[in-house]
């Protein structure tokens, strides 16, 4: 269950590494930079927050201490961070939601979150009804 910390703290480093990038593309302009390598602002946002919940969701379950499927604690940190990557990705490339390449990830990244994360649920509940 360990490697919900693990991720917890690179999804954490990625909220700040968004927030840095935020800020600088937002008060510290670099012409020629800024509107062409981060073209959706608004996308990036939705990664940072996205990081966020997913980081807090991994820490709270470890926080409750209840047993759970370790492969089910690997696809909860391997979809909190493939999850809004899809976000990332898509602040930097206009055409993303064009490409079938990124439509295949959105769609493996989104099954191994729903499988990951409805497996803890599972597990979650047995508990309390035990």
């Amino acid at each position: 269950m360990e490697i919900l910390l693990i991720g917890a703290v690179l999804m954490i480093f990625a909220v700040l590494v968004s927030a840095w990038l935020m800020t600088f593309a937002r008060w510290f302009p670099i012409k020629g930079i800024d509107g062409e390598f981060l073209t959706d602002y608004k996308t990036l946002i939705r990664a940072h927050i996205d990081f966020a919940l997913m980081a807090l969701f991994c820490l709270a379950f470890y926080a409750v201490k209840v047993p759970l499927s370790v492969t089910a604690c690997w696809l909860v940190v391997i979809g909190g961070i493939s999850n809004p990557c899809v976000f990332v990705i898509a602040a930097f490339d206009p055409a993303f939601w064009e490409k079938t390449i990124w439509k295949i990830y959105s769609a493996i990244s989104f099954i191994i979150t729903t499988i990951g994360f409805g497996w803890i649920c599972v597990n979650l509940l047995g508990y309390a009804l035990l």
